[in-house]
């Protein structure tokens, strides 16, 4: 026989030791919920954010003052001036006076207390009533004297003193970017203080973060480690639809397999039955049952595949997932 198909619904159910402790579960759960209203913990509403400490904003307003104070503008201009100077050769005169001063009447007093009185002495003794070539001979004594007793010596002093200014301009442009720089690297340090110092106080508000929300979130977490323990098989519904085929036509397509000699193959899957009742008789030491196949009215007697197979496994022949019993085997 053949016919339409037809959904079977098969439905499980939890452990019967399951339900209390799932019920349990489930109730607080619902307490949970309605004690938040439905809106979880509540926003963490202390500071989360350390603010800077004394230290540090002592550091920031003793950098921005120096800074806009006076000092650095006067230290800049003064090395910008040390600098020029040094490059340009300038050299204050007024300094050098008192010693050029001192050339001058060392040369003087030379002249007329020594080299001019001896020259004069010469050309009268040999030479009476003076000559042109004692003028020139007076004149390149002259002329001597004062290149070596004061020319020389200048020169000498003022190239001394070019070559000092330029070294003290290039040793102020080495040392000034540090003079610069010492009162900030000051403040600096002082602000690297006061940032370990906040740094231990955001530490220890993420800490208190921490232990608000694991307060804060505690009975959730503790009703999902207990639900998570007794997780099983909560249950639930199947449904599956079987082909509109005959029960009939299917044993029909099995005699091929079972060969010449009849018929004793059967489809006795339980799966594939339904409206069984038990026959009260016993066929070879198995219980005998009235039933119908799936989508086929015809009622008939028979085992149970899934019965025989627990003492009999040889006589169950399992075929596309379908347990069928070999009655001539029992």
């Amino acid at each position: 026989m053949s016919g339409g198909s037809k959904t079977s619904v098969t439905t499980t159910k939890p452990w019967d030791i399951q339900v209390p402790y799932l019920k349990g579960g489930f109730k607080q759960a619902q307490k949970i919920y309605d004690a938040n209203k439905g809106l979880g913990p509540e926003y963490y509403d202390k500071p989360s954010l350390a603010g800077f400490t004394d230290l540090e904003r002592q550091s920031q307003t003793g950098m921005a003052n120096y800074l806009r104070g006076p000092r650095p503008a006067a230290m800049q201009a003064g090395a910008e001036d040390a600098l020029l100077r040094g490059l340009k050769g300038q050299i204050d005169p007024n300094a050098y006076a008192p010693m050029v001063n001192a050339l001058q009447q060392q040369v003087t007093s030379n002249l007329t207390g020594k080299i001019l009185p001896g020259i004069r002495e010469s050309l009268v003794r040999y030479q009476p009533g003076g000559s042109t070539r004692g003028d020139l001979v007076q004149n390149k004594a002259i002329s001597g004297a004062v290149t070596s007793g004061m020319t020389a010596p200048l020169a000498q002093m003022y190239t001394d003193a070019y070559g000092k200014a330029k070294d003290r301009s290039t040793e102020w442009g080495r040392q000034y970017p540090g003079i610069m720089d010492a009162p900030l690297s000051g403040a600096a340090a002082l602000g690297e203080v006061g940032a370990q110092q906040r740094a231990m106080q955001q530490e220890k508000i993420n800490r208190d973060m921490a232990k608000y929300q694991y307060e804060a979130t505690a009975p959730q977490q503790t009703l999902a480690n207990y639900m998570s323990m007794i997780s099983g098989n909560y249950g639930g519904t199947t449904s599956q639809t079987v082909p509109g085929q005959g029960i009939m036509g299917t044993l029909g397509s099995l005699a091929s397999i079972v060969g010449p000699g009849g018929l004793g193959l059967f489809g006795s899957d339980i799966r594939i039955k339904e409206n069984i009742v038990p026959d009260g008789t016993i066929y070879n030491g198995h219980n005998v049952y009235h039933f119908n196949y799936i989508n086929d009215d015809v009622r008939r007697r028979g085992v149970m595949a899934q019965e025989v197979e627990q003492t009999r496994p040889d006589a169950v022949v399992e075929i596309d997932g379908i347990k069928h019993v070999n009655y001539e085997a029992l």
